[in-house]
């Protein structure tokens, strides 16, 4: 086996988008400029850093394109802007697809893989695309759907690295480059598993309900020091929708409604239970009669996007705000928060929406125009991380790229299902297989939840309960008292008794002919699942 870490070559061309339109930049020196811009690549390490410098331009995009020979008969993969939506695969080369953050070319014949990708915590939201002649990376840079204005200052929009291995299996090489590009995560201190209500109650449970599926998971969880989580999801909060307990997930954040009259009291009640308690929050859905000027342009949403009015988190009172609302539920004793939305909320579209490279709709910006996109979301975790103290976070819809080192878990795909096995077998299988490698190098990943209901056949639901607990990742479940028998329970057993003990971490041994994996290795043990018969 012989990893290497290359230095990144300085690009062949630059290119830069403005409002006013594209143009190439020409390289001088050490930097390259053209029509009051200049960048400059200077390396960090074996690093090459991205510094921009636009005085009193409203600069959107900048273009790095490298010609490299790419090998023939490589497979590529990529990773995804937010959550993956099942579509994560290794493909042939594909010119028009978009990679965000990162892509590895792995060449089976010579086990050879490549990677280059862009360190976490970027000030630019990034991808690439792969064609016969090169690749190239386009920096997002703008601000909403405008190009920013920085002023005098100079940005770091990112900084490039490129690994190299040979010899290795393709998960063990991005498993490594995983680790170059995030070389501070931040882990819990404890292994994560336990309940969360959602994919049974769906927004439709009560203090009391929470009680009786904290019985359910304390009952099946092993004795020791590491007890279970019991998470309420959305449904809790004072302004939802009466009729059918459908919720309106707009704040105030404050209280709860009238099935959750006393969350301080409920959170002590599941620790005297025996579990951790843990709660979700949208922390950008704002509160009925918020000022206009407080939220973001409408004009950013597109069909199918978040509709729910939104706080601006460019604005320092909103941010204060957010801060206050996430250690609200710290004091509370709440010690998991689940932060969900926010990527949908400040960009109006889900990441599937993004991969053609228009991150969000042009003609609107934040309040504050001098920052990116990125800086602004960067801004927005860090005041959620301050709110949330020691408490554990799981960062569901966000840019795991950018909430890495800040949030313990990220939720890296969209969502199972406790009605319909097909959309669990597409999104919780795929994005546990292809997003392994960033699995305590990044965060934890949380592939999401068991919908343990009589909806799904138990025969499909006890193969993924099985394979999360076997994985070494966050195992969640959602347990339908009804949908618990005697076969079930006993399952929920030796389920939560892997997962509540550190497991070694899962390998797909199939996932470059299929999206949906269903041969893996754990340490030394090899499973076959049956995902579709």
């Amino acid at each position: 086996m012989n990893n290497s870490t290359p230095k990144v070559a300085l690009p062949d061309r630059l290119t830069v988008t403005t409002d006013e339109g594209a143009f190439p930049l020409e390289h001088r020196g050490n930097h390259w400029e053209g029509q009051g811009v200049t960048v400059a690549l200077p390396y960090q390490g074996t690093g090459l850093a991205v510094r921009v410098h636009a005085p009193g331009i409203a600069v959107r995009r900048l273009l790095l394109r490298w010609r490299y020979p790419v090998a023939y008969g490589s497979f590529f993969l990529g990773d995804h802007f937010e959550r993956g939506y099942g579509d994560l695969e290794w493909r042939g080369l594909v010119p028009e697809r978009t990679y965000p953050w990162y892509f590895v070319a792995y060449q089976r014949s010579s086990g050879s893989t490549l990677c280059f990708g862009v360190a976490t915590g970027a000030q630019a939201l990034c991808w690439w695309r792969i064609d016969g002649g090169g690749f190239s990376l386009a920096l997002h840079i703008a601000n909403g759907g405008e190009g920013v204005l920085l002023g005098d200052r100079v940005l770091t929009a990112a900084v490039v690295h490129a690994h190299q291995a040979e010899g290795v299996y393709a998960s063990q090489a991005i498993r490594e480059f995983c680790r170059e590009l995030c070389p501070a995560p931040r882990l819990p201190d404890h292994v994560v598993y336990g309940s969360n209500n959602w994919y049974y109650a769906y927004g439709r449970s009560s203090h009391d309900e929470i009680l009786r599926d904290t019985d359910l998971v304390t009952a099946h969880a092993p004795d020791g020091a590491n007890r279970p989580y019991m998470v309420i999801d959305d449904g809790w909060q004072a302004n939802r929708l009466a009729s059918d307990w459908i919720t309106t997930q707009q704040g105030p954040w404050d209280r709860g409604n009238d099935g959750f009259p006393n969350l301080s009291g409920l959170a002590d009640a599941i620790r005297d239970r025996g579990a951790r308690p843990g709660i979700w929050i949208r922390p950008l859905g704002a509160a009925p009669g918020t000022a206009a000027t407080r939220l973001l342009s409408a004009e950013r949403i597109t069909d199918g996007g978040a509709r729910v009015p939104a706080l601006d988190p460019s604005l320092p009172e909103n941010l204060a705000q957010v801060t206050e609302d996430v250690r609200r539920l710290r004091d509370w004793g709440y010690t998991l928060i689940k932060h969900d939305w926010t990527t949908c909320d400040v960009l109006g579209r889900w990441g599937f929406q993004m991969l053609e490279g228009e991150l969000t709709r042009p003609g609107w910006h934040f309040a504050d125009r001098s920052r990116t996109t990125a800086e602004i979301l960067n801004d927005l975790y860090a005041a959620i991380r301050e709110g949330a103290g020691d408490a554990v976070l799981i960062g569901c819809n966000t840019i795991g790229h950018l909430g890495a080192g800040r949030f313990e878990l990220q939720r890296t795909g969209d969502d199972t299902s406790g009605h319909d096995w097909a959309r669990t077998r597409k999104m919780g299988i795929n994005t546990l297989a292809f997003r392994m490698p960033q699995h305590r190098t990044f965060f934890e990943a949380d592939a999401d939840c068991v919908g343990l209901t009589t909806q799904v056949p138990w025969h499909w639901n006890a193969q993924w309960l099985d394979l999360l607990a076997r994985s070494g990742t966050p195992l969640f479940v959602s347990a339908a008292p009804d949908a618990v028998g005697p076969e079930q329970s006993a399952a929920l057993k030796r389920a939560f008794g892997l997962a509540s003990v550190e497991q070694p971490i899962g390998e797909p041994l199939d996932w470059l002919h299929t999206t949906c994996p269903r041969h893996w290795r754990f340490g030394e043990e090899e499973v076959t699942y049956d995902w579709f018969d």
